[in-house]
């Protein structure tokens, strides 16, 4: 007589990749963003080049996480942030599994690392990638990048996040940008600097369109695709005799100039996006050095009492 197992030991058998399956099917439903799932994905594949993908999700225990660790350790590519990225990753897949009773539960710690100090642009990188290009002999690409640049430094964006802003989200009579489309889907408004208002103002006679097109496009008035936006700057930067050319360095500046300027955390958090404060303190926590330049200036004392130095004096 053939026994037929609960929905229960059934699900104990599922292996590694149904139950990926079924998780990614779980994040579709939840609609999180391409780069959430792409995310989750790539933490998937880089643990099944360890723990094969028909292996059965059950016998997944603290042990088997230990032994990935290391197996990561001896990878050559792989520091210890990395590490850390790829096990948040797995760790949302494996807590969901956990949740739905096909593996027990187990907490998964990450492991200790070092804070690398965020690389930003200096002032001087910054003088060179921000003088304005001759508009009588520039390449409507080139200008495009000197805006984009502008737009960066002015805003702290990621690059998911510019290219797909649409004309119509700048809103010159209030001075807003409206963000339709961020890494954690949450629509968002943010402040329009005048600055930037006059720039993105010319650029916009230039590139002209109409208010549902992209507003940074290609030289055919077509979406610039994320790839095509890294090289595109990669070069611009080149040019200028710039080597850093991470897009993403622009936001660490914005964030680093931010606190330097004396602005204050929580805005800061409004701005770039984030969901808590902590990687907020992360950029105080780096940029220490920096803020104490800034400390005899602000500090209530040294105001004080470098007011009175002139005043009192000793016989």
């Amino acid at each position: 007589m053939r026994i037929k197992m609960s929905k229960n030991e059934e699900n104990r058998k599922k292996t590694l990749e149904e139950g990926f399956k079924e998780f990614y099917r779980y994040c579709r439903v939840k609609n999180l963003s391409e780069a959430t799932l792409d995310y989750y994905e790539e933490c998937y594949r880089v643990f099944t080049e360890f723990f094969p993908s028909d292996n059965r999700i059950e016998v997944i225990s603290q042990k088997v996480i230990y032994d990935y660790i290391i197996y990561l350790q001896n990878q050559t590519n792989c520091n210890s942030i990395s590490i850390n990225t790829r096990l948040r990753g797995l760790r949302v897949i494996l807590y969901y599994f956990m949740k739905l009773g096909y593996l027990d539960e187990f907490k998964i710690k990450l492991i200790k690392s070092e804070k690398k100090v965020k690389e930003t642009y200096s002032d001087k990188e910054l003088e060179l990638l921000l003088k304005k290009p001759n508009m009588n002999s520039c390449s409507f690409a080139e200008y495009r990048n000197w805006v984009i640049i502008n737009y960066l430094l002015g805003t702290g964006n990621r690059l998911s996040t510019v290219v797909n802003l649409k004309i119509k989200d700048i809103d010159f009579e209030n001075g807003l940008i409206k963000i339709e489309k961020s890494k954690n889907r949450r629509q968002q408004v943010i402040p329009l600097s005048k600055t930037l208002e006059r720039i993105l103002l010319e650029y916009i006679k230039i590139r002209r369109g109409e208010p549902d097109d992209y507003l940074f496009c290609n030289i055919y008035g077509q979406k610039l695709t994320t790839n095509a936006l890294s090289t595109a700057i990669r070069k611009y930067n080149q040019k200028r005799g710039v080597m850093k050319t991470s897009i993403h360095l622009f936001r660490h500046t914005f964030a680093k100039k931010w606190i330097l300027a004396g602005g204050d955390i929580f805005r800061l958090q409004k701005i770039l996006n984030h969901k808590s404060l902590d990687i907020v303190k992360e950029y105080v926590n780096m940029f220490t050095d920096d803020l104490q330049d800034k400390f005899e200036k602000f500090n209530a004392l040294e105001q004080i009492k470098g007011n009175s130095r002139n005043k009192i004096k000793i016989r």
